[in-house]
């Protein structure tokens, strides 16, 4: 068995395309249409169902996915151990929420690039339906979202955790020794925020319609850190996940602002597709994020 033929079939697969397989091999979309045959005459299987432009696996076609993708996997596993070949080198596409970008983006990459120097990372921001849309195009090898929870069998879920989200002040804002307060008297406070339809910030919005509520911020933007800073000087008050404002609510230059009646969830979910191949270098980034998020 060709396993240039299995590399072109995983290439089509994940990219549902024979003419963007072929671009990114750098075939002619003949050549591919070939090697697909061969593999195709070879298993004695239909691996594509062609309808007019579109193709997509067949049931067969996904079994001999997963078997190609641990083949190439031993395959190169077997390259690197016969010519000695330690380093780990390739691009990784990760899509993510720009909020848990400082959170994975600290000294602990610098270590991680210290030990896989071959490793290059593309960092995508966007939000969740962005990100589903990158990963289903094999656009994004993975994704980390922070959103409602996600399940759906399509995708493998490599971690997750609930994440708490809180309405957040300077130490001594006005409303620091207030009772429980409703969401209608806060809603009247300036706020500094993410940018609207973005994870935490969507859902607390489509709570708040639910209330027939909605809040005017003073200021958006995407650093979730940035903000912070700004709460803690007394800009304003903001709505951000418990990962990001705990250490200032800690060293007491923040609080948490009791809301009755307003409870919202959040959740860090790191997956791949289930036809993603999971190379080398996606399986050390896969770790790296498991490891430190």
């Amino acid at each position: 068995m060709d396993i240039r033929n299995l590399n072109t079939f995983i290439y089509t697969a994940e990219l549902s395309s024979f003419t963007r397989a072929a671009e990114r091999l750098g075939y002619s979309q003949s050549t591919v249409s070939f090697q697909i045959k061969q593999l195709e005459m070879e298993l004695d299987t239909q691996l594509f169902e062609r309808i007019n432009h579109t193709i997509a696996l067949t049931e067969r076609g996904r079994e001999v996915l997963r078997y190609a993708q641990q083949i190439l996997r031993l395959s190169q596993e077997l390259s690197e151990t016969i010519h000695e070949e330690k380093a780990i080198r390739g691009r990784v596409r990760l899509a993510m929420a720009d909020s848990l970008c400082d959170s994975l983006l600290d000294e602990k990459f610098v270590d991680f690039h210290r030990q896989h120097p071959g490793i290059g990372l593309t960092i995508i921001t966007a939000g969740t339906e962005e990100m589903f849309r990158l990963i289903d195009h094999n656009e994004a090898d993975a994704i980390l979202t922070l959103d409602n929870h996600i399940y759906d069998m399509e995708y493998v879920i490599v971690k997750e955790e609930k994440v708490g989200v809180h309405f957040v002040a300077q130490v001594d804002h006005p409303l620091a020794k207030a009772a429980p307060l409703s969401i209608q008297e806060l809603a009247k406070q300036p706020f500094i925020l993410t940018e609207k339809g973005m994870s935490y910030r969507r859902l607390m919005d489509e709570r708040l319609a639910e209330l027939s509520l909605e809040i005017h911020p003073i200021l958006e933007l995407g650093g979730a850190k940035l903000i912070c800073s700004l709460v803690e000087q007394g800009a304003g008050i903001s709505f951000l996940p418990d990962y990001v404002t705990r250490p200032e609510v800690e060293a007491g230059r923040m609080l948490y602002l009791p809301v009755k009646d307003f409870e919202i969830h959040v959740w860090k979910q790191l997956l791949y597709h289930r036809d993603k191949w999971v190379s080398p270098q996606l399986e050390s980034v896969i770790q790296y994020c498991t490891a430190h998020l």
